[in-house]
This record gives structure tokens, C-alpha cells and sequence, in this order.
């Protein structure tokens, strides 16, 4: 076979891989002017909404729960949304990541509400609270697996020997993996939901180059714009009786006034520890709600990855991962006595705003947090952007989701894709990791429980749930083969991209990781990262 002739000197050459995302205005460290950050910390508040809503509005009708309860669960996972990113930002990670309600902890929970020791429960509000007490004491169990990994350093040996290549498939499905809750949900209700998704897109990648003035205004608070007149339009269909004689499903993803939050929300109210009793243990479901914990964990690890990418940092160290993982630990304890019905996770939505935004800034993320904490306080304020239609939130998913995806997919610049191993590795953990969970999934919806269905309930929840998680499934498997295929070869070391981050796999080896993820007051001389 003939060789190719050399290149020319001014023959097109690949692009240089880059250790930080260039063209990002505002890195991790570096705030907007308090105005602009003012609003952009509201544009994350209102992003993560969406998550905020429909966890609760699935969970507390099977609970018992009505309306007011509803409201109130909701104003729970908001005020604990705000103290947890709050405690990730300062002490965790120090990533710009906003810790929201997680859809990984729904089918644990679901199982606990079909568990038969609250079927007979004739009165709906008692069985509501019997069941939510059920979910503290399995979220109270489950919060310890990730503090023990997180703060013992287990988790930082295991992501240690994370390469760009394994990383890639985790990275990508922690975004495209969620796309059943993107077009489908948008077209919930079409006439809503494609406007927001077509508008944003619009906003952010057309109006600034066909605009002369204020070009990163329409990019950096396109949420708000779209949102806005999606919003009003929504409304005015609403009150002009469109939906009139529509289904009553139709109603509820279309008018902006059937959620029932803003009836249902007190004027003014503050979250507090235990409010609906003490909570109640059983073993079996602290097994099922652990293994979800862990889940959760290893798709945080993902998330945390893409937000160290989008604020313009370097790649976060495995000790920075395994604090974030026990701050996120610590999150899920909080949840529990607060009583959400819900774990905590990195909200991946807004890991995909700041890709829209190119605003990394840690106080942005500080200040939504605030209004988290206000507007959780102030139910009925709180309830009326928590009124926002649902299709609208589904039509920002669908590029914030696909934001973060690409991001696990810019990784393989590390790596050397002309390698059989790394499309075998690449191509194997992505197929996967689509087709494992479509499968258990798939069963579900048809059979109305999982491939694995004993009599113990928990048990079947340990094994379906994982293998129902398309993150966990690709990032298992690309994880596993890039650590025991061909690992002792040199050169396999530089396909896989291994070598790139060396000086990022401790905390002292490069100059920049202090920069931006060491601890604020000075405490990291009391608790040394290593």
C-alpha cells in the first residue's frame, strides 16, 4: 500500500485539543457585573424549575397527596435545591452546579408508595404522610453510601483511573440520555411547546449575527426572552378559551392555569426538619433507595465533569469529585428530613445553560440559589412561575440535554479515533448503553414491572434500576474495557488519552486546579485536597 505524500505547509491541520473550553466570557472565577449576574442567577432558577415540578406533580397524586400537599412538596425540593447548591458551590465541588430534584430516584420511590403496607390506608392524607415518612427513612439510609465514597476517598480512586475515553459515553448519556423527557414532552402540547423550542434557538444562535447591537444579550438571557413570550402566549390562549373542550390531559399541559400550585401554595412559609412526622425504616426499600443513591453518584460524576468544561476549568481532580459526590451525600440527608420524596442531584439542565449562556461563573449559580431560597419562602410568588406549562420546560430540554451530550462527545479530541480499540470501546458502550435500558424499560411499560421480578420488591429494585439508567450502563461498560483491555501497551495509553489528564489526577500537580476548586476561608488547611 502506497504511503501518503507529506503534507504541505499550509494544508489544513486538525484542531489542537484544549485542555480549558476557550470563547467562554465568564470562566468559574470570574462573576458578570452584579446586575447581569443578578439575572442570569434568576435565568437558572427558572430553569431548574421544570425538574422541580414534575418530580412532585408525578409523585404526590400516587401518594395521596392533593393539591396542597403538592404545593408544599414542591416548596420543600425548592428551599432544599437552594441550601444544597449553596453547600455544593461554597464546600463541595466549588463547580457552578445547581443540586435539583433527580429522576433516578422515581422508581425506588414509586415502589415505596406500591408498597403493601399503605394500600390499606383508607384515609388519602394519612397515607400520604406514612408513605412520605417511608421515603426519609430510605433516603436517610441511601445519603450514607455516597458520604462514606465521597469523603472516605473511595470514589477518587475509582475516577483515577477515568480516562477521556471512558469518560465520553457517561459524559454523553448523562444528556442525550434523557431525551424522553425533550420532543416528547413538547409535544405534550405542540402549540406551546415547539414556540419555546424554536424561539430559543432563534435567540441564541441566529438574532446575534443578524443583529449588529447587543449581540450576547439575546444569547445570554434567551431563556428569559423565549420564556416570557411563550409564557404570555400560553396565556392568551388560556383565557381566549382555546382549550375550552379540549381533554382534560390536554388541559393540564396546556393552560397556565390547571398545576393548582398558586391555590394551593401558603403566602408565606418556611420548610422545616420533620414537618410531616418521623420518619419510618424498612430494610429492603434502604437496600433499593442505596443502589439508586449509587446510580445517582455515578451520573453526578458525569455532570460534574461537563460543568468543569462549560466554566472554562481545567478537569477537576478525582479528590475535588469524591468531595462534590460526599457534599452530594450530605444533599440527600438534608432532602430526607426536609421530606421531598426525592434525592439530589447535579440538575443537568442547567450544566446545559451555562453551554447557552458561555457563563461559568460560580456566583451566578450562588445567587439562584438565593432565589431558590426566596421564592420557596414565598409560596404563592413561588407557585406562579412554578405555573409555567411544562411543554415550555420540555423545549429548553432539548437543547440544554443536547448541550451536555456534545460536551462528553468533545472529549475524544483527546483521543485517538483512527484506533480499533477506541471505536470498539467508543461504539460498544454507547450501543449499550441505549440498548440495555430501552430493553428493561421496554418490559416495564408493557408488563408494568421489570425483567427481574421476584417477590422481594427491593430486590427487584437493585437490579432494574441500574441497568434503566442509559449513563450508568455506557459509563460501566466503556469503564471496564478501557481498564482491562490491552492496558499495559504505551501506546494504547495515548489512544485512549490517558496521558492528557495525569497532571489534573492530583490536586497539587498543576497550579490551576488550586485557582479554581480550592476550598473558600482558607479551610483547605484543614481539609487538604489530594
Amino acid at each position: 500500500m502506497a504511503a501518503a505524500p507529506p503534507p504541505k505547509a499550509d494544508e489544513l491541520q486538525p484542531h489542537p485539543p484544549k485542555e480549558q473550553l476557550a470563547s467562554v466570557s465568564f470562566c468559574i472565577t470570574s462573576p458578570p457585573p452584579w446586575p447581569e449576574a443578578i439575572i442570569l442567577g434568576f435565568q437558572h432558577f427558572i430553569v431548574m424549575l421544570g425538574t422541580t415540578v414534575i418530580i412532585p406533580s408525578a409523585l404526590v397524586p400516587q401518594m395521596g397527596g392533593g393539591n396542597d400537599e403538592k404545593a408544599r412538596v414542591i416548596q420543600t425540593l425548592l428551599f432544599v435545591a437552594g441550601i444544597n447548591t449553596l453547600f455544593q458551590t461554597f464546600f463541595g465541588s466549588r463547580l457552578p452546579v445547581v443540586m435539583g430534584g433527580s429522576y433516578t430516584f422515581v422508581a425506588p420511590t414509586i415502589s415505596i408508595i406500591l408498597a403493601g403496607r399503605y394500600n390499606n390506608e383508607a384515609d388519602p392524607r394519612e397515607k400520604f404522610l406514612r408513605t412520605m415518612r417511608g421515603t426519609q427513612g430510605a433516603l436517610i439510609i441511601a445519603s450514607t453510601i455516597q458520604m462514606i465514597l465521597g469523603f472516605s476517598g473511595l470514589w477518587r480512586n475509582v475516577v483515577r483511573l477515568l480516562s477521556p475515553l471512558s469518560a465520553v459515553p457517561l459524559i454523553s448519556l448523562v444528556g442525550f440520555g434523557l431525551y424522553e423527557l425533550g420532543f416528547p414532552g413538547v409535544a405534550k402540547c405542540v402549540e406551546v411547546g415547539l414556540p419555546e423550542l424554536i424561539l430559543l434557538v432563534a435567540f441564541s444562535q441566529y438574532l446575534p449575527q443578524v443583529l449588529h447591537f447587543g449581540k450576547p444579550i439575546f444569547g445570554r438571557f434567551g431563556v428569559l426572552f423565549t420564556v416570557s413570550i411563550v409564557w404570555l402566549y400560553a396565556y392568551i390562549l388560556t383565557i381566549s378559551g382555546a382549550y375550552k373542550n379540549a381533554p382534560p390531559k390536554t388541559q393540564v399541559h396546556c393552560r397556565v392555569d390547571r398545576s393548582g400550585l398558586i391555590s394551593g401554595a401558603p403566602w408565606i412559609r418556611v420548610p422545616y426538619p420533620f414537618q410531616w412526622g418521623a420518619p419510618t425504616f424498612d430494610a429492603g426499600e434502604a437496600f433499593a433507595m442505596m443502589m439508586t443513591s449509587f446510580i445517582a453518584l455515578v451520573e453526578t460524576t458525569g455532570a460534574f465533569i461537563a460543568a468543569s468544561r462549560y466554566a472554562s476549568a481545567t478537569m477537576i481532580p478525582p479528590s475535588i469529585i469524591s468531595r462534590g459526590i460526599g457534599w452530594q451525600g450530605i444533599s440527600i440527608l438534608i432532602d430526607s428530613f426536609f421530606g421531598t420524596a426525592n434525592g439530589t442531584s447535579v440538575s443537568v439542565e442547567n450544566v446545559g445553560l451555562l453551554a447557552l449562556t458561555h457563563v461559568g461563573s460560580r456566583r451566578v449559580v450562588q445567587i439562584s440559589a438565593g432565589f431558590m431560597i426566596f421564592f420557596a419562602i414565598l409560596g404563592k410568588f413561588g407557585a406562579l412561575f412554578a405555573s409555567i406549562p411544562l411543554p415550555i420546560f420540555a423545549g429548553m430540554y432539548c437543547i440544554f440535554f443536547a448541550y451536555v451530550g456534545a460536551c462528553g462527545l468533545s472529549f475524544l479530541q483527546f483521543c485517538n479515533l483512527n484506533s480499533f480499540r477506541t471505536k470498539f470501546i467508543l461504539g460498544f458502550a454507547f450501543f449499550m448503553g441505549i440498548s440495555v435500558p430501552q430493553y428493561f424499560n421496554e418490559y416495564t411499560a408493557v408488563a408494568g414491572y421489570g425483567p427481574v421480578h421476584t417477590g422481594a420488591r427491593w430486590f427487584n429494585d437493585m437490579i432494574n434500576v441500574p441497568f434503566s439508567s442509559k449513563p450508568f450502563v455506557a459509563g460501566l461498560v466503556a469503564y471496564f474495557l478501557d481498564n482491562t483491555i490491552e492496558t499495559h501497551n504505551n501506546t494504547v495509553r495515548k489512544d485512549r488519552g490517558y496521558h492528557w489528564w495525569d497532571k489534573f489526577r492530583s490536586f497539587k500537580k498543576d497550579a490551576r486546579s488550586e485557582e479554581f476548586y480550592s476550598l473558600p476561608f482558607n479551610l483547605n488547611k484543614f481539609f487538604p485536597a489530594v
